[in-house]
């Protein structure tokens, strides 16, 4: 069952802030800024960097920095970070939380530097 529309508006507008508050400076954001991406049916959301391709001009590339996967069942999130051959691998100081908020703390945190090197 993918994530409801309650819930959805509630975890994009917990993104929003994040990418606002965390992310880089608004003098640097025509460089460098967060985005984020929210699947209600695969029950996913997926933070990412946008930065200017280093060839196309007018052109963006994304590079992915985590990812967190709602698990129904257990009612948790697990919690994942891409590595350098390019797989979504769990995050072992916290591989899961309870709460999207949880998993944003963790993100920032980012104890072993996994998520912004």
């Amino acid at each position: 069952m993918p994530i409801s529309e309650f819930e959805h508006a509630r975890v994009e507008k917990l993104l929003n802030r994040f990418c606002e508050e965390q992310g880089p400076p608004t003098h640097v954001r025509n460089q460098l800024r967060w985005g984020f991406r929210v699947e209600p049916t695969l029950q996913t959301v997926e933070l990412f960097e946008v930065r200017p391709h280093f060839r196309l001009e007018g052109k963006s590339i994304e590079l992915p920095v985590a990812k967190a996967s709602w698990v129904k069942m257990t009612k948790r999130w697990k919690l994942y970070w891409m590595r350098g051959n390019l797989k979504w691998t769990r995050y072992e100081p916290c591989p899961e939380a309870k709460t999207i908020e949880e998993v944003l703390r963790v993100v920032k945190e980012d104890a072993y530097c996994c998520f912004f090197g």
